[in-house]
């Protein structure tokens, strides 16, 4: 019988299979034996290294040994290689394909000669591009090129012609300005983007791209084509998992790099009164605009972090804005008979906001704009300016190597101080150890030409890092700084147009000698660049550096940060829109807008989250999908409150009279097992009926208050004013559980005093547990026996074997333990009426090590529930009932226990307790929540 594993024939792609029905059966045996014997290690008995008198022979057992540890790096290496894993299933696992790669060059060089070895033996095809027949799809491609081709000559022939007819004055050296007409920007009007390649055009009609969208488009997850996030293709997640990746590269070492291009440039020019006129209508503190404590932000050599609200109206507030003043020139001489002074020179400044929230915020600036004498000009700088944001240990290392200040020929630097500095700083791991919102503005050189990048250096002598901390604490940019260039137009356009191209630097670096970057160039462009180190407000946390610079010259900034070898080992991470909220999240930052819905771009961010959460609801099969009717909230009660997959701020805010009994959020639903009868429909199923009717979206029913002005109103003696009013909070569970988005967050119970009274003793249970005694071996409560002491009459088998069961199992001492959410004496939750919020982000939190959440909160019912006495006798509702019949002894002995708990736990912690729900579920958690 010939063998059945003979090899391939000509022109079969892969190895026949044997004949045989029970082939399958076969290869497993065969692989398992295979298995076997490579991970077998062969052994000597002990017995030979004995002479025939028992006595040890050293050489013998020296040659054992020796046999022994061979036969064990033999069968590591083969069990290595017996597993039958491929050339391209080595690599490490961000290069990793998701099938097999069938061209050698997209594995290592190291890897390219196994990976052909093995191809050639299982007769894999390894066409090349060349050689491959074209498809329908390709053809055309083909096709488009040769047209584009076809262009670009003409383009390049109509170029040559121009270059012709230049003028006799035009040289090498001439200032981009000069040659290139400057286009003139409409003050007072909302922008466009440049007209994109042909090639891209058809992808770009409804959306914009980043600068870096080609880059992402390959390593990142994008919005939907057809539903781009505030009219941008916006990545939201690198395509491997990097959740705790990211984490690390925070906390531990590493760098983290964010393309925020997206975010939206205003900038204002006028007369400094004005400036401060149109800020104070905004909103903006007067300690900020006047206040000596400020100065350093008016001068421009600090950033401003705040928000803004609308001028006229309800005053609504908006977003969170970075604001960011020009510096000064120094004043030239007055000329004699001049009218001009200090009060009339105008100044520059940029507003950086969320683009979600950007028509919103330019309406109130170009309305306060106009109202100002004189007046103030606004322009649209959206598609000039781009950003990048970068957070870590190697973050500042990172920006030094990729930002070097621009020289001159001779190779002496300007005399600008901020550039100075900048190069002290490689060795800084934190940006928070700069000064609060530091400011640093000057030119860079184009990164191309320093590519690719090396390792700095750190200087590790005892000198430099006394320089650093001098330079640190005194800071001399706050003195010196001369005004950045990125506040004039034209050093932006100029820096823009004179971007060489990528073949141009190729050539230079051809030039140049081996392992020497190109000499730097006359026609050199100079990046005007604008540095703003942020500080989180969570103490320890790492800063963050925020990096402006032309639109167009963000990616080669880009590849150089993503191609920069940390000191520390690997490179800078990407990240997208979830790994900013993951980031924010750790920080306990609420972000903007998905945690502020009390806003219009936050409550547009919630209405657009909540069609998703339905949809992945309604996909899923009845049997895995929650059926929120039927939930049990205990006593009786039956159904979620409001719809489940959404934060139903309608449904907080509806008035108190249409929480009628009868609804599921007062659960007094009969029992149809003994009535006969259908529950009631609930409230809320009324109200999504209604909502799904209607084809608008559903009216913004609440405002968002800062926390500065939340403090207030809620130690106000008044606050039923801020009945639409809510705030953001930041929700630290006191035991187990894990929030998600769209949890319910509960005040303690108001009306059911003996509800209450049994939250307050869970929660004296968490705070204040009892001290801890020798119970190591003491079993479970269901295994304890509960032991009765004998009389002495009895038999003395009996008396020995209570004191044998007394010392192994000692009796349970009673103590105020918290009971777990399993035992059928734990709390249910309060009624709906006590519902004073919802969850906007919720997950486990890596830097605390535990369950954590942000929140927004209704402030009225928080101030009532501060300033109630929830001990009082209990008053009737509107339909003249109450929640149950006590009488006065028990409300005398209820009010006593409550006061008790009160004063044990203390008045702040009550009145900062709250419990937290997750949607579709029945068990709520104890949590403390905290203004942020």
């Amino acid at each position: 019988m010939p063998d059945q594993n003979i090899s391939p024939a000509v022109g079969q792609k892969r190895k026949r299979l044997p004949d045989s029905s029970n082939a399958s059966k076969s290869n497993r045996n065969v692989k398992r034996v295979k298995t076997i014997e490579a991970r077998s290690i062969l052994a000597q008995a002990s017995d030979k290294a004995l002479n025939q008198n028992g006595d040890l022979d050293v050489a013998a057992f020296v040659k054992a040994r020796e046999f022994e540890i061979k036969a064990v790096e033999a069968s590591m290496e083969s069990s290595k290689k017996s597993l039958s894993s491929r050339a391209f299933q080595q690599v490490p696992n961000e290069l990793r394909r998701r099938t097999a790669s069938h061209n050698v060059k997209k594995v290592p060089k190291r890897l390219r000669n196994r990976a052909a070895r093995e191809m050639k033996e299982d007769n894999t095809p390894t066409m090349t591009l060349r050689h491959r027949k074209p498809t329908p799809r390709m053809r055309l491609r083909l096709e488009t090129a040769k047209k584009l081709q076809k262009l670009n000559a003409r383009a390049k022939k109509k170029g040559d012609k121009a270059k012709e007819q230049e003028p006799a004055g035009t040289h090498p050296g001439q200032s981009a300005a000069s040659i290139f007409p400057v286009k003139r920007l409409k003050k007072n009007a909302l922008s466009k983007p440049d007209e994109p390649t042909a090639k891209f055009r058809k992808r770009q009609n409804h959306k914009s791209w980043l600068p870096t969208h080609i880059f992402h488009a390959k390593r990142a997850h994008m919005t939907e084509p057809k539903r781009p996030l505030w009219r941008f293709a916006i990545p939201l997640s690198p395509t491997e998992k990097s959740y705790r990746k990211t984490h690390r590269a925070v906390a531990l070492r590493g760098c983290v790099a964010w393309d925020t291009s997206y975010l939206s440039t205003i900038a204002l020019e006028g007369v400094e009164a004005s400036l401060l006129v149109l800020l104070r209508g905004l909103g903006v503190d007067e300690e900020a605009l006047s206040g000596k404590r400020m100065s350093k932000w008016r001068r421009g050599t600090r950033s401003w972090h705040g928000w803004v609200r609308e001028r006229d109206g309800q005053e609504k507030w908006i977003a969170e804005v970075d604001f960011v003043w020009c510096v000064e020139a120094a004043p030239s001489p007055v000329i004699e008979g001049s009218a001009t002074t200090s009060k009339k020179r105008k100044r520059k400044c940029l507003l950086r906001a969320h683009p979600s929230a950007f028509l919103q915020l330019w309406t109130e600036i170009l309305k306060a704009a106009k109202m100002q004498r004189p007046p103030v000009m606004v322009e649209d700088l959206r598609f000039e300016i781009g950003s990048l944001e970068l957070t870590g240990p190697g973050s500042t290392e990172t920006l030094v190597a990729a930002l070097e200040p621009f020289k001159n020929n001779d190779g002496a630097s300007t005399e600008d101080v901020s550039a100075k500095v900048w190069s002290l700083l490689g060795s800084v791991t934190n940006p928070s150890c700069l000064p609060l919102n530091a400011v640093l503005g000057f030119n860079v050189s184009d990164p191309r030409i320093h590519h690719p990048p090396r390792t700095l250096k750190p200087p590790t002598s005892e000198s430099a890092n006394d320089e650093l901390n001098h330079t640190l604490a005194d800071w001399p940019p706050d003195r010196t700084q001369i005004p950045p260039s990125i506040f004039d137009r034209t050093a932006r356009l100029t820096a823009s147009r004179q971007l060489p191209s990528q073949k141009a630097i190729n050539r230079r670096k051809g030039d140049a000698l081996p392992g020497e970057y190109p000499v730097p160039a006359v026609t050199d462009p100079q990046i005007p660049t604008l540095l703003m180190a942020l500080r989180s407000p969570t103490t320890g946390a790492q800063g963050s550096w925020t990096l402006l610079l032309p639109w167009k010259c963000v990616l080669p900034v880009w590849y150089h940060v993503m191609h920069y070898p940390l000191s520390t080992g690997g490179n800078p991470r990407f990240g997208g829109l979830q790994e900013t909220r993951q980031l924010a999240f750790e920080q306990g930052i609420p972000w903007f807008p998905g945690d502020f819905p009390g806003t219009q771009a936050g409550w547009e961010w919630e209405l657009r989250e909540r069609e998703r959460r339905k949809a992945e609801w309604e996909k899923r099969p009845k049997g895995k999908k929650v059926a929120w009717e039927s939930l049990d909230l205990g006593k009786g009660r039956k159904g979620e409150i409001g719809m489940g997959w959404a934060c139903d701020w309608e449904y907080l805010f509806i008035p108190a009279s249409r929480l009628v009994p009868g609804t599921a959020s007062q659960a007094t639903t009969k029992d149809s097992s003994t009535t006969g009868e259908e529950p009631s429909k609930p409230a809320e199923a009324e109200i999504s009926a209604s909502k799904a009717q209607e084809t608008d979206p559903p009216p913004h029913p609440m405002h968002h208050i800062p926390i500065p002005h939340s403090t207030t109103l809620l130690a106000s003696s008044n606050p039923s004013s801020a009945s639409k009013d809510v705030t953001t909070i930041h929700l630290t569970l006191l035991s187990r559980g894990n929030p998600t988005t769209c949890a319910r967050i509960y005040r303690l119970p108001t009306s059911d005093h003996q509800l209450r009274s049994q939250w307050l003793v869970l929660a004296s249970a968490i705070l204040h547990p009892p001290k801890e005694t020798d119970n190591t071996n003491r079993p479970s409560a269901p295994d304890r026996k509960v032991i009765t002491s004998l009389p002495r009459n009895e038999s003395h088998h009996l008396r020995t074997q209570q004191t044998a069961i007394s010392l192994l199992h000692p009796p349970e001492i009673e103590r105020d333990t918290p009971i777990q959410s399993s035992n059928p004496s734990y709390p249910c939750v309060p009624d709906a009426q006590d519902l004073v919020g919802f969850v906007t982000t919720g997950n486990f939190d890596l830097g605390q090590g535990k369950a954590s959440a942000i929140g927004c909160i209704a402030i009225t019912k928080v101030a009532h529930q501060q300033q109630q006495r929830p001990y009082e006798p209990l008053k009737a509702d509107a339909s003249g009932a109450t929640d149950s019949v006590t009488t006065d002894g028990e409300n005398e002995m209820m009010r006593r226990s409550m006061e008790g708990l009160e004063k044990k736990l203390g008045k702040k912690t009550v009145q900062r307790l709250c419990i937290v729900r997750e949607a579709g579920q029945s068990v709520g958690r104890l949590a403390r929540w905290d203004l942020v």
